[in-house]
């Protein structure tokens, strides 16, 4: 792993990206190597020391509220006097009177089109194209797919029309709902035909309408004989195929064979938890597809099933509208970029003094340097704005200096003010116990803001590591805090204006296997108010649509408004444990649980550089791992280390057994290096357990520094 660095100003560049960015990254734009050098140098060394003393800020608010805790040992939290102290050491602000956010120029994708969306690792290329391309995915398909429905030959590979059937009758029972046909069902239907505008739909020899002819909107093929009909509902679409000759409408007498759900509407490209970018070489990787998907060229090409396929961006969507005119569909995602927090730092390029550069301020000028090429196309943002998502802020001064790193950006590469858009990820307790002044302070920019419960949850416990230990993991979701936190994000977004404007988003579901559980839940995030939700898949994102065609999200917004706000009372409740006296089985039963999935994503990371992965659990259950499950599980046996309901000797144990079982669950894999040859020899192991057993000392607990430091040693060897 060489790097060799040029020299340029007062930056030390690794050659890496030097090449990348002179030679593909500024091409085509009006911005030549030198001035973008030049600039980038004088900025990033006017911001570099702010963003030092804002991880400062942090180190010593930690300290002050370790301090509390230690000496109120054995009290218990007055939340009066809690919540006087935090405002005493500026942890707490003053709230500043109402406003509503004055960000312009945003997409419909965020401001009136609610739906699904997904997060994937733009390391990966294949992954990244699968996302950006899920706009549109085959409902059929994630049906028969999935375990939502259920036959004998569920996990055959050959076609089970039992299955097919079922899969049919689901759809035309859920089009019974949320399209309805005036005096019939869409159950048995024989076809279609457009009159006059209008969509006729055939059945015994009678002619039907739409209860709401609005709905549809236009068609493909003859109006005497569509191949395919658009209805419209809630704002997202269905694409409805009939092609009679394709295997998959043999028992349909009306000859659909498919129906393509808008799936999709937004994707955030993830530079951050998802992925193991390390290095120069890791970023240019990152950097590069992001390009890629901006300049609408990204392109891959891949083996299966002994072909070599290629995969590429999907065009908009051509119809013929109900008034015989050209009617197109965005045929792609609204694309986002998650750019990483304020903590790292990151070796591709080193500042004047030495020091590496902050790599959120890299991300920022470089990942909108590449947006530079879809705003003169508009392939993506149609409104000519970028959408940068920005994760692990810790209260307002830290969202006001992502504000200024972008006017920064702005004043560089010559776009028009507030241009960048930024989505405030809201999972540091700071960021929740403040929300309206961090809104306030990017009140031009913010598009997003949304809830992460696992990183907020590693953050709740760091914070309050020394207040006492932790109430198990699965009693988190049941707490007072988080009740308060979710409710929190929605009230004061709400109330500052998100309304039609600004996307409200939830999590991810972290079970990609169990999409009826998932059918079952996570209509929840809409009720909530959210208008967005995090998806781990495109055929979750397909399954998922349906929930936003069950529930006008604006309508539920609208009753949010008028309810009580969630009170800051609950949301700074800490979940220590009001009695500890566990079983040693339960209590080895938790950590087991936490130490293998804990294991099963960093070994991974360590040796193979994946981000993301699904990692099964302890159960064989498949789930969606990244850095902030990492955090929790890894806070959380820390904090029970701490306060005594284990010791370091007993985790060690059951780390060690838990390395047989994920080495065990990694077995058909030809890349994977057992852990339990050599406990002491694994650096993926010695890894995992460090951040258990260092995790108090972790920067808010946050699993980066550990994972990068040794990902490069590996990465050496």
């Amino acid at each position: 792993m060489q790097n060799n660095y040029q020299k340029i100003n007062n930056l030390k560049i690794s050659e890496k990206l030097l090449n990348f960015v002179n030679d593909e990254l500024l091409k085509d734009t009006k911005i030549s190597p030198e001035k973008f050098w030049s600039g980038f140098d004088k900025m990033v060394h006017e911001l570099a020391p702010r963003n030092k003393e804002l991880i400062e800020i942090r180190k010593n608010l930690q300290k002050k509220i370790n301090a509390w805790h230690i000496k109120n040992k054995g009290s218990p939290i007055e939340i009066e006097k809690y919540k006087k102290f935090l405002k005493e050491i500026n942890y707490l602000k003053d709230e500043g009177p109402d406003f509503i956010i004055e960000t312009t120029n945003v997409d419909d994708e965020i401001t009136s089109i609610a739906g699904p969306q997904l997060v994937v690792p733009i390391m990966n290329a294949r992954y990244t194209l699968n996302a950006a391309n899920a706009r549109w995915v085959s409902l059929y398909d994630s049906l028969y797919g999935t375990n939502i429905i259920e036959s004998e030959e569920g996990g055959s590979e050959r076609y089970d029309p039992n299955r097919g059937r079922e899969v049919i009758k689901y759809v035309r029972k859920f089009f019974d709902k949320y399209a309805p046909i005036d005096g019939t069902s869409w159950i048995d239907i024989a076809g279609f035909k457009i009159v006059n505008k209008d969509l006729i739909i055939l059945k015994n020899n009678n002619e039907y309408n739409l209860k709401d002819k609005d709905k549809f909107i236009g068609h493909r093929g003859e109006a005497s004989k569509p191949s395919a009909v658009i209805i419209k509902n809630n704002n997202l679409h269905f694409e409805i195929i009939i092609n009679p000759k394709a295997f998959s409408a043999a028992h349909d007498i009306a000859g659909i064979s498919d129906v393509i759900t808008e799936s999709a509407v937004s994707t955030i490209c993830d530079n951050e938890d998802s992925v193991a970018a390390v290095d120069a070489e890791d970023k240019v990787i990152c950097y590069r597809n992001w390009l890629g998907l901006m300049k609408g060229d990204l392109k891959i090409q891949f083996e299966k099933n002994g072909k070599t396929l290629e995969r590429k961006l999907n065009p908009d969507r051509s119809y013929i509208s109900k008034e015989g005119k050209g009617l197109k569909l965005k045929g792609r995602s609204l694309l986002l970029i998650r750019n990483v927090g304020h903590l790292m730092t990151n070796s591709s390029i080193f500042l004047k003094d030495g020091s590496e550069i902050p790599e959120g301020i890299m991300d920022a000028f470089l990942t909108t340097a590449a947006a530079l090429h879809d705003l003169k196309k508009k392939k993506n943002s149609r409104k000519g704005s970028v959408y940068i998502v920005k994760p692990k802020m810790h209260g307002p001064e830290e969202t006001a200096f992502t504000d200024l790193i972008f006017s920064k950006v702005e004043e560089l590469l010559g776009l028009e003010k507030y241009t960048c858009k930024i989505g405030i990820m809201d999972e540091e307790r700071r960021t929740s116990a403040n929300l309206k002044e961090c809104i306030r302070s990017l009140k031009n920019r913010v598009f997003f803001i949304n809830t992460g419960f696992l990183d907020r949850t590693g953050d709740e416990m760091h914070t309050s590591m020394e207040a006492g230990p932790m109430i198990k993991k699965g009693d988190m979701k049941s707490s007072k805090w988080i009740s308060a936190y979710e409710n929190n994000n929605v009230d004061i977004g709400l109330k500052c204006g998100f309304f039609g404007k600004a996307q409200i988003g939830k999590g991810m579901w972290a079970m990609p296997d169990k999409m009826r559980e998932m059918m079952e839940e996570k209509i929840n995030h809409l009720k909530a108010g959210a208008n967005c939700a995090w998806v781990p898949s495109p055929t979750a994102a397909s399954l998922h649509a349906l929930h936003y065609h069950q529930i006008n999200i604006f309508d539920e917004q609208k009753k949010i408004l008028s309810r009580k706000q969630a009170q800051l009372d609950d949301l700074l409740t800490i979940p220590i444990a009001d009695r500890t006296n566990w079983s040693l089985d339960e209590i080895n039963s938790e950590i087991s649980n936490s130490a293998q999935t804990l294991l099963g994503y960093v070994v991974r990371w360590i040796d193979q550089g994946v981000g993301c992965s699904k990692v099964p659990d302890i159960n064989n259950v498949g789930l969606m791992e990244d850095r902030a499950t990492l955090r929790i599980s890894s806070q959380h046996i820390a904090n029970w280390i701490h306060h005594g309901i284990t010791t370091q000797i007993q985790v060690k144990e059951i780390m060690k057994e838990m390395a047989k079982v994920v080495d065990r669950q990694n077995e058909s894999d030809k890349n994977y290096v057992k852990m339990s040859d050599d406990y002491e020899g694994s650096l993926a192991f010695k890894t995992a357990c460090d951040l258990i057993f260092k995790g108090i000392n972790q920067p808010s607990g946050y699993t980066e520094p550990l994972l990068h430091s040794n990902r490069i040693i590996k990465k050496t060897i």
